[in-house]
């Protein structure tokens, strides 16, 4: 990844290592005061907070890659908030005919009060941000999901308590969500086992970083043994967006699927949990994603409350 300096103080929401242990504990602690709200006096999905915290407010959300949840839940974070989300397919825009990422931020920085980004490239989030003037959030890029992974901590904590101290298991492609999960590991002191193939295993930097700030994280080959005792076992589709070698990834990583099996070995209250959308029969069996420890439906819902708290932390609210 190239480098870039950022130009101003905004609270850009870029990368879950660049959170304070406090930062992202008091956006974990926010997003269940909104919920809560939510849920007590929530109209329906039209439900609009009372107090309005982001009425002035707009989001920009540039999309180079298909969503379902992201795209609903940012949207429907804003509007709930009281502020006005539009939404940007990057082929629409004058990003598909060559504009540059640096112009285009300095553009959106007149027009909106944020900007998120669903990149193909964490350098392209990386210069956005560089040349923005308003905050920029990171909505998944080929390095990382923050949001998704502070949905995932929100989701764990609402069923089983506090994270710091448990055994979180990920089983699978060291891609992007695991990436995230590296950095939570850190941030929120919770023991991360990582069982990935040599071929698929998480970028070393990233390990090293997590060695280097006192992170429990360690990775292993063997999933079975990683599984032993868990508090939670994660997994997300080995598949993504733009792979070409599907056969030779699936006969891979066909040993770290998430079956009864693996999951016998986990604690008895274990959690199951997917960042969706799965792809059954491959990394999840249906036994496992429909079964009495899966949490998968709300993870998915809890993406709408931590993009809310997100953005609340963006602005300084």
């Amino acid at each position: 990844m190239s480098n870039y300096r950022l130009k101003n103080p905004l609270r850009h929401f870029l990368d879950l290592a660049s959170l304070t242990q406090d930062e992202a504990r008091d956006i974990i602690e926010k997003a269940k005061a909104l919920k809560a709200t939510a849920t007590q006096e929530g109209n329906g999905k039209g439900f609009i907070h009372p107090d309005r915290p982001l009425a002035d407010k707009s989001l920009a959300m540039i999309f180079e890659k298909p969503s379902t949840r992201t795209r609903v839940s940012f949207e429907m974070s804003i509007h709930q908030l009281g502020g006005t989300a539009i939404v940007l397919q990057g082929d629409d825009m004058q990003l598909g005919r060559g504009e540059s990422l640096s112009d285009t931020a300095q553009v959106l920085s007149g027009f909106v009060d944020a900007v998120m980004l669903r990149a193909n490239s964490h350098d392209s989030l990386l210069e956005m941000a560089a040349h923005a003037t308003v905050p920029v959030i990171n909505a998944l890029t080929d390095y990382s999901h923050p949001c998704q992974v502070m949905a995932d901590v929100l989701t764990y904590e609402e069923h089983r308590g506090p994270i710091k101290g448990k055994k979180i298991v990920w089983s699978g492609d060291g891609n992007n969500v695991a990436v995230s999960w590296i950095h939570a590991a850190v941030l929120f002191g919770c023991e991360l086992v990582l069982a990935c193939p040599k071929e698929f295993c998480p970028p070393t930097q990233v390990l090293e970083w997590a060695k280097n700030n006192g992170g429990k994280v360690s990775l292993t080959h063997h999933p079975l043994e990683a599984a032993r005792d868990a508090d939670c076992i994660i997994t997300d589709t080995w598949v993504s967006m733009g792979d070409t070698d599907i056969e030779e990834r699936l006969a891979i990583l066909a040993p770290y699927q998430v079956n009864r099996k693996l999951m016998r070995e986990s604690h008895d209250d274990s959690l199951f949990m997917h960042c969706l959308p799965a792809h059954r029969g491959e990394e999840v069996t249906d036994e496992v994603i429909d079964g009495p420890r899966s949490v998968i439906w709300d993870e998915a819902e809890n993406r709408l409350h931590i993009q809310k708290s997100i953005l609340m932390w963006c602005f300084g609210k």
